[in-house]
């Protein structure tokens, strides 16, 4: 019979490199000791990084840059789906994806309807989970949901004319029945704001 630790090594293997690994994906290989042993074998030997508490890379590595990380946002995707969540990035986060602000943020803060948590990654790194009600992650368009969170931080009374021109660029890209069928899901001023920039 092979060990717990060759059986994660093989599975880890045929996942691929650049996959995230959580460690209760192995828990039909071995006891919950086992499978940590295992794993923090396999990040000593080099071959897989921890990146937080029960979470592994088996990381791309780059001739010229070495180990390839995945973004925050990666990370924060492959937790939500592993989950079963849905997530909505808020804040600068959002602010930021959608060129409203250069600003890059070293802590992502993401709404949820899974379990609110906070995940260190690395040295400063870190993404928090806010519990939100489902109404709110009730979107059918992604860019939709974006626009409204980063609206959101903005706030009603700060929100500028270059904010607005930013906005119009962005939603342009798509239809505006896409963005409409989400109106009744934004804030009256956000609602209002929104039906003006397709006017």
């Amino acid at each position: 019979m092979q060990s717990t630790h060759n059986k994660i090594e093989e599975l880890i293997k045929k996942k691929g490199r650049g996959k995230i690994i959580f460690a209760n994906d192995f828990s039909l290989y071995g006891t919950h000791y086992a499978v940590r042993h295992a794993l923090s074998r396999l990040c000593q030997n080099g071959m897989i990084v921890r990146l937080s508490a029960g979470i592994y890379l088996y990381p791309k590595i780059d001739k010229e840059l070495g180990l390839l990380y995945p973004s925050l946002d990666t990370v924060a995707k492959n937790i939500a789906k592993k989950d079963k969540a849905r997530i909505a990035p808020t804040g600068l986060y959002a602010l930021n994806r959608l060129g409203l602000s250069t600003q890059v943020p070293m802590n992502i803060v993401y709404l949820t309807d899974g379990s609110p948590r906070r995940i260190k990654i690395g040295k400063g790194k870190g993404i928090l989970f806010k519990h939100t009600a489902p109404k709110n992650l009730a979107f059918k368009n992604d860019l939709a949901m974006l626009v409204v969170f980063a609206l959101k931080e903005i706030t009603k009374d700060r929100v500028t004319r270059e904010h607005l021109d930013r906005i119009k660029y962005v939603i342009q890209k798509v239809s505006k029945e896409d963005i409409l069928q989400d109106i009744n899901l934004m804030p009256a001023w956000i609602k209002s704001l929104i039906k003006k920039l397709y006017e």
